[in-house]
């Protein structure tokens, strides 16, 4: 997830379609210039660990003038973890 936060700070669109399960992948990812994102916090995470095929992290990004919350889901996939898709919780 960290890795994945910094790349949007970066910009890196390679990492993250490298890092996008290919089920959801998209052919690219537009970047908002006007995005600036200040900072990543964890709120939980469930699953995940090298004994789980799934799993998940809720997480709070901010950007100036905004907030993210989002609730992430993550597959191995050929031994590495890849985003899936993730939702809004309330």
């Amino acid at each position: 997830m960290r890795s994945r936060y910094a790349a949007f700070v970066k910009r890196d669109e390679a990492y993250l379609l490298r890092t996008w399960h290919p089920r959801t992948r998209p052919a690219r990812v537009e970047f908002d210039p006007r995005v600036r994102w200040t900072g990543l916090e964890i709120l939980a995470t469930a699953e995940g660990s090298a004994f789980h095929s799934t799993g998940t992290v809720t997480f709070r990004a901010s950007y100036a003038g905004g907030l993210l919350h989002e609730r992430s889901r993550f597959e191995r996939v050929d031994g590495a973890w890849v985003y899936v898709d993730g939702d809004f919780p309330e």
